[in-house]
């Protein structure tokens, strides 16, 4: 018992350092250096100068983000891996420590996945990602409506078209990659539209349609359920918020409180010492 108290104060201490918002700003401070570094690294004159000097900061500030998830390992235990957030970071850690030698040489270029912890470091960014996420299942039905609407536009068009313009919807598969050029509205008009009206001058119905359906409908239907995702995610998260500062207003009200009991303590134990 004596021993387990002093490693459940560390313990405390520590999570309580890990969980400062300094703490969170090194973090960030470190992660967009490492970005940077990572990018330099891939220009030759820049190696051939600083090359060296650019290797030695990319291994200390891995050995930071090693001890950091060390660090949290050893104060969550076994609730670091039931956080999703936790669990990427340590994967994204782990990656960078796998010898990129050899066959596995490819991997030295996911090191720059490290920048990708400003997600889960960045609460602002952590929002947008739980938004991204909790639209995904609005966002597969309008990919499932979306593919229906592809897929029976690419038969018209090849029926239609097919015969002229074999290149562009001589088949299925051609007939999809073209509309979703044509979605995108890369050079849709005068790369595709207008040669194909040259021929069937009444060309433009389809395409005007499809573009209307697909472009300025689905499309927009994708960013509605996003913004709603991500509206329906920071509600949510409001009460938290709000309960959190509740609790930080009692915890100061009670530190007043005691700072005050304890002047007036003070001043009792002088009025007795002069009795």
């Amino acid at each position: 018992m004596p021993t387990s108290r002093p490693i459940s104060a560390w313990r405390q201490r520590l999570e309580h350092l890990l969980a400062h918002p300094m703490t969170e700003r090194v973090l960030i401070a470190l992660i967009i250096v490492n970005a940077v570094v990572l990018g330099l690294e891939t220009d030759k004159a820049t190696m051939a100068r600083w090359g060296a000097l650019l290797t030695r900061i990319d291994v200390a500030i891995l050995t930071v983000f090693v001890v950091e998830i060390a660090l949290r390992l050893w104060v969550r235990r076994s609730a670091f891996f039931r956080d999703p957030w936790s669990v990427f970071d340590f994967i994204v850690i782990a990656i960078a420590l796998v010898p990129a030698t050899g066959e596995l040489a490819v991997l030295r270029s996911l090191r720059i996945l490290r920048a990708l912890r400003l997600l889960s470091v960045v609460p602002s960014m952590r929002a947008v990602v739980a938004g991204l996420l909790r639209a995904i299942p609005g966002l597969g039905s309008i990919t499932g409506v979306l593919a229906v609407i592809f897929y029976v536009s690419a038969v018209i068009a090849t029926g239609l078209f097919g015969e002229r313009f074999d290149a562009w919807f001589g088949s299925l598969g051609r007939s999809a990659y073209t509309l979703f050029q044509v979605m995108t509205l890369e050079s849709w008009s005068m790369g595709i539209a207008r040669p194909v009206m040259d021929a069937y001058p009444a060309a433009w119905i389809f395409f005007v349609g499809f573009i209307l359906i697909a472009t300025f409908t689905m499309l927009n239907l994708f960013i509605g359920v996003i913004v709603n995702a991500i509206q329906q995610t920071a509600a949510d998260a409001a009460p938290e918020t709000a309960a959190g500062e509740h609790i930080d207003v009692q915890a100061q009200t009670i530190r007043d409180e005691l700072r005050a009991l304890r002047g007036e303590i003070r001043k009792l134990h002088e009025a007795i010492g002069r009795r």
